[in-house]
C-alpha cells in the first residue's frame, strides 16, 4: 500500500500542502511540521524533472505522500512522473469524460490502459520484479483528475464510473471562472455546483478533495465541505507571509535604531 492509501485507510480527512520552490527540503519540513501530503505542482511552476524527483524522495524520507499535479494534458511527463513513483497524481483541467478516461488510461498497462513500459525508480531500479510491479503494484497508485471547469461536472455520473479513478479534487478559482464569477470562490454559483458534485462522487465511492487559500477563514469554509483531503496554503506562500511579518516586527522594535 503506497502512503497516501496508508493514511487514507486510518478513516479521518488529511491535511495537505502545495510545494512549488525547486528546493527538496520543503517537502521535508512540511512532512516535520505534520502534513499527511505535499501537493508537488508541475502545471503552474517552473519545476524540472529532477526537481521533481528530488521533493518524492525528500516527501519519503519524512513520510509524507507525495502528490504530483501534472502539466495539462501532457503525455510525455505523465510517463516520466509515474516512472518516479509518486503516491499519486492529479490530472488538471479536466472537461471530458473522453478526456479523463483517456488520462486515467494513460497510467494503466495494458490490457487495462494504454502506459507504455519503462519502470525505473518505480520498481527500486531492479529490486522489485518488474512484471509483479506492472500487473500488481502499478495499481497501487492514486489517481485523482481536478475539477475545475463545468463541463466536468456537467459529466461527472459517467466520469466516476472510470475504472482506477480515486477520485476528484475542487479547483474553485478556475471552477468560479467556469461560472462567470471568476475568484469568487464561496459564491453561491460554485458552492451550488461544488455540492452537486460531491453527491455524484459520494454515490460512486470516490475520494473527494480541495485546494484552497491559506487563511483561517478560507480553511473554515473549504473543512465544512464533505471531503477526504484539504490542500491549504504553498511553500512560497509561507515564506512570504512569515518573512513580511518578522520584517514588520524588526522595524517596530528597530525604529529609534534605524538612520
Amino acid at each position: 500500500m503506497n502512503l497516501l492509501r496508508e493514511k487514507l485507510a486510518k478513516g479521518r480527512r488529511l491535511l495537505g500542502t502545495l510545494v512549488s520552490l525547486t528546493e527538496p527540503c520543503m517537502c521535508e519540513i512540511m512532512g516535520r511540521v505534520g502534513y499527511d501530503a505535499v501537493w508537488i505542482d508541475m502545471e503552474h511552476t517552473y519545476m524540472s524533472y529532477k526537481d521533481v524527483l528530488c521533493h518524492i524522495n525528500a516527501a519519503l524520507s519524512a513520510y509524507i505522500a507525495s502528490v504530483v499535479r501534472l502539466p495539462q494534458d501532457d503525455l510525455t511527463a505523465t510517463k516520466k512522473i509515474l516512472e518516479m513513483g509518486p503516491d499519486a497524481v492529479i490530472f488538471p483541467m479536466v472537461h471530458t469524460y473522453k478526456e479523463a478516461r483517456a488520462l486515467i488510461e494513460s497510467t494503466l498497462y495494458p490490457p487495462l490502459g494504454t502506459r507504455g513500459f519503462g519502470p525505473m525508480r518505480a520498481i527500486g531500479y531492479g529490486a522489485k520484479n518488474a512484471k509483479d510491479y506492472a500487473e500488481k503494484e502499478s495499481l497501487d497508485l492514486c489517481r485523482f483528475i481536478q475539477i475545475e471547469h463545468l463541463s466536468c461536472i456537467e459529466e461527472l455520473e459517467e466520469i466516476a464510473e472510470i475504472p482506477h479513478l480515486d477520485g476528484c479534487i475542487f479547483g474553485p478559482n478556475d471552477l468560479s471562472g467556469s461560472l462567470g464569477d471568476f475568484m469568487n470562490v464561496f459564491g453561491e454559483k460554485t458552492h451550488a455546483q461544488m455540492e452537486r458534485a460531491i453527491r455524484v462522487l459520494r454515490g460512486h465511492g470516490k475520494l473527494i478533495g480541495i485546494a484552497g487559500g491559506m487563511d483561517e477563514e478560507s480553511i473554515r469554509r473549504w473543512s465544512d465541505f464533505d471531503i477526504d483531503i484539504l490542500f491549504a496554503g504553498a511553500d512560497w506562500n509561507f515564506v512570504y507571509t512569515s518573512a513580511t511579518e518578522t520584517l514588520a516586527n524588526m522595524k517596530k522594535h528597530n525604529e529609534k535604531a534605524c538612520p
